[in-house]
C-alpha cells in the first residue's frame, strides 16, 4: 500500500503546523521546508482548508494553521478525509474494475481487512503524537 503524494504532503504540512501552534505559517514557507512543490502544496493547503483542518488568511502576512488542537485529529480520519478512495487493487473501484473473476475472488476480502486494520491502527494516534517540536521543524531540512 502506498499513500498519494497529496496525503503525504497533506500530513506533513499538519505536523508543520502543529509545531508552529501560535502562527500563520505560508504555504511557501511549508514548501521550502520540505523541498517540495509550491504549486501542488497550495493545492493540499487549499483542500485542508475546505476539511476544515486548516484556517487561512490571505494577503501580504497571511497563511495557513491549524484550525483544531493536535490531539483531536487522528491520523486514520485524516489520511481518509486526503485519501477518499484507497483502492488497494483494482476491484476495490467497481467504476474500474475489469477484474475477470471478481464474483469468485476471495483475496479483495482479506485485502480489505489489512485497509480496515491500517486505518485503525493509525486512528489510535493523533496528529499530537507525531508533531515534531517547534525547535527540529525551525532547524531541520
Amino acid at each position: 500500500m502506498q499513500l498519494t503524494q497529496f496525503t503525504d504532503y497533506g500530513l506533513r504540512s499538519l505536523m508543520y503546523l502543529a509545531a508552529q501552534p501560535d502562527r500563520l505559517c505560508s504555504v511557501r514557507e511549508i514548501a521550502e521546508h520540505y523541498a517540495i512543490s509550491r504549486n501542488h502544496l497550495v493545492k493540499v493547503a487549499h483542500r485542508l482548508a475546505q476539511l476544515g483542518y486548516v484556517t487561512s488568511s490571505k494577503g501580504k502576512g497571511g497563511g495557513i494553521r491549524l484550525a483544531c488542537k493536535p490531539q483531536e485529529l487522528c491520523l486514520g480520519d485524516l489520511v481518509l478525509a486526503l485519501e477518499p478512495n484507497m483502492y488497494l487493487v483494482e476491484c476495490f473501484n467497481r467504476a474500474a474494475n475489469t477484474c475477470t473473476v471478481v464474483s469468485a475472488c476471495k483475496l479483495k476480502h482479506f485485502l480489505a481487512d489489512a485497509s480496515k486494520v491500517f486505518i485503525n491502527t493509525l486512528d489510535q494516534h493523533t496528529l499530537d503524537d507525531v508533531v515534531i517540536s517547534n525547535q527540529s521543524v525551525v532547524g531541520c531540512r
